[in-house]
């Protein structure tokens, strides 16, 4: 675990990596350490239902836009409050890290930014695991097709202030 103490400004801890990553599971043990998760993923699930259940699977993109939008907001609120949250996100994108952390440093917060880095075998062994599994962490299976455009479009942080682990 990376420390993450600061006594005067709320942390907000970016998680960033590849499906598969462990990101979740890292900012599950934050929860456990009084870091209010943010999750996109749950979020849907808890809004809308069950992917390809309870809303078309074709949908997942528009609701998780609604959901990080909703987030978003709640992180301010969060940061005000002098809260210290995990944004249990994939952050693939440079541009998209880049506008959370003026979000944060806007509302008052400070930024950590956790890359965590894995090879593409353990991803897959890691997603071959996660398919038997239906919940909001695996609502639907990452084949291999998805997993090859996830590798092809992550743009992997390099000298943004980040942690790699």
């Amino acid at each position: 675990m990376v420390n993450l103490v600061s006594n005067t400004i709320p942390i907000v801890v970016m998680m960033c990596g590849i499906a598969g990553s462990g990101k979740t599971t890292y900012a599950q043990k934050l929860e456990k350490n009084g870091f209010v998760r943010l999750s996109i993923d749950e979020e849907v699930w808890a809004s809308r239902g069950r992917y390809g259940i309870d809303y078309p699977a074709d949908k997942y993109a528009e609701y998780s836009v609604e959901a990080e939008k909703k987030l978003r907001h709640q992180l301010v609120k969060l940061i005000h409050n002098g809260k210290n949250v995990v944004i249990d996100f994939s952050f693939w994108q440079r541009a998209r890290r880049d506008e959370y952390k003026h979000v944060i440093r806007d509302a008052g917060g400070d930024w950590k930014l956790i890359y965590l880095k894995v090879s593409p075998d353990v991803l897959r062994e890691r997603l071959a695991i996660r398919s038997h599994r239906f919940d909001a962490n695996a609502a639907f299976p990452i084949t291999e097709d998805i997993l090859n455009s996830y590798l092809k479009g992550f743009e992997e942080p390099s000298g943004e202030g980040e942690t790699v682990l």
